[in-house]
């Protein structure tokens, strides 16, 4: 039985997944993936939201209010040691992506726009300029890729973030939450994990549960699917001989991310 915070992905075709806030149950993030061929296009309108567009692989144009920006693109690859190429656009623009030779793999973040779209601007994110950094040590070592953090004025609610962890580890470990809104202790964001493997035939787990264990799903995902996480400890794990990429959208009522470690797995914070 699939778990419902589980939205399996389509194998071909353009569509890959698509989870919206209705599909989630909740309020602000949406998330879609989708592959274009070379010459193929996708039309869209940012409405009341605002997109961060990620070149997963590949390379394409995207032009907005008239304005093209070409061959964006850093990598054939998520596995790739390299930032990839993102275009931030503000609510009420119309939007077109193509793809340029060999195709591209295309991840669409959404969030709320917020209370003064008019303020923000269309922005493509340098990927010399994303913050790279590693998390944890011996087998909780993954490395991450800050693609919009909240320390970066540009969006009204969006975050966006990448992780590569490798085969053996574990990951957004020790386990954490972040679905009650009490800074600066932590704060209430809602998640999806976008999950990619290799090689391709892999797979990996992910649990979303509560302290009091109301929700409690452990989700077997491959390779393109993506875990919904509302409230709860939402933990991976990348099992040997697999290395595991996902791309993390988070979005709620502020734009500040804190998180609160389960306290039954803290103590191997503690100084050895």
């Amino acid at each position: 039985m699939v778990s419902p915070l589980l939205a399996k992905a389509q194998a071909t075709g353009r569509e890959i997944v698509h989870v919206t806030p209705e599909r989630a149950g909740w309020t602000h993030v949406g998330f879609r993936a989708i592959r274009l061929a070379e010459g193929e296009t996708e039309a869209l309108e940012t409405g009341t939201r605002e997109l961060c567009i990620v070149v997963l692989s590949g390379k394409v144009d995207v032009t907005v209010a008239g304005v093209r920006y070409t061959k964006l693109g850093t990598r054939s690859s998520v596995f790739d040691q390299v930032s990839p190429a993102a275009v931030y656009v503000p609510a009420g623009h119309a939007v077109q992506i193509s793809g340029l030779a060999e195709g591209a793999e295309i991840g669409l973040c959404t969030a709320p726009a917020g209370a003064n779209p008019q303020a923000r601007a269309v922005k493509v994110l340098d990927p010399a300029s994303m913050r790279r950094s590693v998390r944890g040590k011996g087998s909780n070592t993954r490395y991450i890729c800050d693609i919009l953090p909240h320390d970066d004025p540009t969006a009204a609610h969006l975050l966006v973030v990448e992780v590569l962890t490798p085969a053996g580890h574990s990951s957004s470990y020790p386990p954490h939450k972040h679905d009650l809104e009490q800074p600066p202790l932590e704060t209430q964001l809602e998640e999806t994990y976008y999950h990619r493997l290799n090689p391709p035939q892999g797979f990996a787990f992910q649990r979303v549960y509560t302290d009091d264990r109301s929700l409690d799903e452990a989700c077997s995902v491959e390779d393109h699917d993506v875990v919904m996480v509302p409230r709860g400890y939402h933990p991976v794990v990348a099992p040997h001989g697999y290395d595991l990429y996902y791309l993390n959208v988070m979005a709620g009522p502020k734009r500040f991310w804190v998180f609160k470690n389960d306290p039954a797995h803290e103590w191997m914070l503690a100084p050895q």
